[in-house]
C-alpha cells in the first residue's frame, strides 16, 4: 500500500509542475517596412497572357536604336502634308558652306514663298544604299579601283551610317547586306564579287531607293556605282523616275566608264545624270583611282554637311501632281555668291494611306 501512495503522489507532482510552467511564447508577425520619405512603392503588375489586350497595348522600345532613330519594326504611318528637303550649299570653288541659319533660306512651292517650319544642320547619320555594277563593263581594275574608292567613303562618313549592299550580277539586282553598320563587313563582301552577266540597273536602284525608306534614319541616300546601262531589268526608266520623284532619297552616282579613260556608253551618262539631278545628287565621272576616292570623300562631306528644311505647303492638296521645288540662298552681307542644290520637287500623293 505504501508503493502505491508514493507513486499516485509523484504523478500527481509532475501534473501541477506543467500546470505551472510558462506557456512557449509564440513570435510576432512581420509587420511591413513603413516606406521611406519621398519614396514610392513599386507595384509589380500581374503577368499578361499572349494576346491579351493589355500585351499589344504598346512595343517594346529596342534597347539598341539610337536617339532620332525610326523604330521600323513598329512603323507609324501617317498621312502628311509636310515636304522634307536635304539643301547642300557651295561657294565657287565647290566647297560646302556650314554655318548658315534658316533666315538665310528662302523655299518656294510652284514659284510660291512658304514658310519654313523646320530648319536644322545638324551632321546626323544617314541610311545609305551601295548599288555595286559586278556585270561585264565592271571587268578589269575596275572592282578593286571601286573598293579601294569605297573604303574612302566609309571612313569619312558618320561613325553612325547604316549600309544596304546591293549587287548587279547576272541580270538580277541582289541586296547583300540589309541594314547594317558593319562598314568593313560591306567591303569584305565586295572583295569577292566576281563579274559576270548582264545589268539589272533600274531595278537595282529601285530595290536601294525602297530599302533605304526603311532604314533608321531620315537622312537617306544611295549611292550608285555603275556605267548606267541596262539590260536585264524588269522595271523602266519611267518606273525608277516616278518612285525616285516620291521618295526622299538622294542619289549620288559614279559613272564607271566603259573602256579605261575612255567616254560612257551612249545614254548611260544622260541615265546617271537624270536620276541624281531629280533627286538633289549629283553625277560624277572619274579618270583613274585618285580621281575616284577624292569623288566618294566629297560624297561622304556632302551627306554630312546637308541642311534639313521642312515646311508645310500653303494650299495644299493630295491631288497627284508634281510640284516644283526652288531654294534660294542669301548670304550673310560680306560672303560671295553661294549655289545650292536639292531635290527638284514632289508628288502630292492622291491617295495617301
Amino acid at each position: 500500500m505504501r508503493g502505491l501512495a508514493l507513486t499516485i503522489l509523484f504523478f500527481f507532482g509532475l501534473l501541477l509542475a506543467r500546470a505551472n510552467s510558462p506557456a512557449p511564447q509564440q513570435k510576432p508577425s512581420p509587420q511591413p517596412s513603413p516606406t521611406p520619405p519621398g519614396q514610392l512603392l513599386e507595384i509589380q503588375p500581374a503577368p499578361t497572357k499572349a494576346g491579351s489586350p493589355s500585351a499589344q497595348s504598346s512595343p517594346t522600345p529596342d534597347p539598341q536604336r539610337q536617339p532620332g532613330e525610326i523604330d521600323d519594326k513598329h512603323p507609324l504611318i501617317t498621312n502628311t502634308d509636310v515636304v522634307n528637303l536635304k539643301v547642300t550649299v557651295l561657294d565657287k570653288y565647290g566647297r560646302f558652306v556650314s554655318n548658315l541659319s534658316k533666315k538665310d533660306f528662302t523655299v518656294f512651292d510652284d514659284d510660291r514663298q512658304q514658310e519654313i517650319t523646320y530648319f536644322s544642320d545638324e551632321d546626323a547619320p544617314a541610311s545609305i544604299g551601295i548599288v555595286f555594277d559586278a556585270t561585264g563593263s565592271m571587268s578589269g581594275g575596275k572592282i578593286g579601283l571601286a573598293i579601294s574608292a569605297l573604303k574612302h567613303f566609309i571612313d569619312s562618313s558618320h561613325p553612325q551610317d547604316e549600309y544596304f549592299l546591293i549587287d548587279l550580277q547576272s541580270g538580277r539586282a541582289h541586296l547583300l547586306m540589309d541594314r547594317t553598320r558593319d562598314a568593313q563587313a560591306i567591303l569584305n563582301k565586295l572583295i569577292f564579287v566576281k563579274t559576270k552577266g548582264n545589268t539589272a540597273f533600274y531595278d537595282g536602284v529601285y530595290l536601294a531607293a525602297e530599302r533605304v525608306t526603311r532604314g533608321a534614319y531620315p537622312k537617306r541616300a544611295v549611292i550608285v556605282i555603275s556605267d548606267g546601262q541596262d539590260n536585264s531589268s524588269r522595271y523602266t526608266f519611267g518606273n525608277l523616275r516616278d518612285a525616285l520623284k516620291e521618295s526622299d532619297v538622294t542619289i549620288y552616282s559614279i559613272g564607271i566608264e566603259e573602256a579605261d579613260y575612255g567616254p560612257l556608253v551612249a545614254g548611260g551618262s544622260n541615265t546617271l545624270d537624270q536620276i541624281s539631278n531629280l533627286t538633289g545628287g549629283k553625277a560624277f565621272y572619274p579618270h583613274g583611282g585618285f580621281e575616284m576616292d577624292d569623288i566618294f570623300e566629297q560624297i561622304a562631306l556632302d551627306l554630312r554637311h546637308q541642311y534639313s528644311i521642312a515646311f508645310r505647303p500653303s494650299n495644299f492638296a493630295f491631288d497627284g501632281k508634281w510640284h516644283k521645288l526652288t531654294v534660294k540662298i542669301h548670304p550673310p552681307r560680306g560672303m560671295p555668291r553661294l549655289w545650292v542644290r536639292t531635290k527638284a520637287g514632289y508628288f502630292a500623293v492622291a491617295n495617301p494611306q
